[in-house]
């Protein structure tokens, strides 16, 4: 089905054209009937606020097409923006298992589509259905080791510098080239890549200048080149 922004409409979990080994996807096909009968599914377009932190958690969304950030703000006004999330992630799990408030913000970053299911609904949902249930304490451990590493990244880095490499390392792992280079389609403004390392715009511009001298990055339009791996890795390590 066709819906605004030229998204297609995967209004049905079973023949789902792009399934994947995410939460709740190629699940049984009991599991999967019962998924339809408790999702709703709406397009969303770029800027739309699927939940606020501090709200209290009415339910998930699975994110099926589109990009999400996920931010959580200071009373000071200060935003780190905790993950980017992609086709496949589950939002809001966290908050609504614990029935604690949504601890972050989530943003669509693109047009996309997400499926919402409602807290009562998704806990009976794991009551009758085991196999999701285990899936769901899965993540919730990824989850946990995901907030260590951002902890790690964030606390134990001496400098805006290594920050900046290991958020570059991290974007090349899955887009690696024969010849170690990798290309990403860049998508966040200096702004955001910012919230992301815990420091300034200004100071994200001039690591960008910096490593494009160094010869460790180039910008061909909106398409980020990252050349050199062992050289990012060595400023990491040092």
């Amino acid at each position: 089905m066709r819906a605004p922004y030229g998204l297609n409409i995967l209004d049905n979990c079973l023949t789902c054209p792009v399934r994947e080994e995410h939460l709740f996807c190629n699940l049984s096909v009991h599991a999967g009937q019962r998924l339809n009968e408790i999702k709703s599914t709406a397009v969303y377009p770029k800027g739309a606020m699927l939940f606020i932190e501090g709200q209290q958690p009415r339910g998930v969304f699975l994110l099926c097409t589109g990009k999400a950030k996920l931010s959580t703000s200071s009373r000071e006004g200060k935003t780190i923006i905790t993950k980017l999330s992609e086709g496949g992630d589950v939002l809001g799990l966290n908050a609504v298992i614990s029935n604690r408030p949504y601890e972050v913000t989530a943003e669509m970053m693109e047009p996309g589509q997400a499926n919402f299911i409602p807290r009562d609904s998704l806990l009976q949902f794991l009551k009758e259905h085991g196999e999701v249930a285990l899936r769901v304490a899965e993540q919730l451990s990824r989850n946990y080791y995901t907030a260590y590493e951002e902890i790690r990244t964030l606390g134990l880095a001496t400098s805006p510098s290594e920050k900046f490499a290991k958020l570059l390392l991290s974007w090349s792992t899955k887009t690696t080239q024969t010849d170690g280079s990798s290309q990403v389609k860049l998508t966040l403004t200096h702004e955001e890549i910012a919230e992301i390392i815990g420091t300034t715009r200004e100071t994200v511009s001039r690591l960008f200048s910096e490593f494009k001298k160094k010869q460790l990055l180039a910008l061909k339009g909106s398409t980020l080149v990252i050349r050199n791996r062992v050289a990012l890795e060595k400023i990491v390590q040092s």
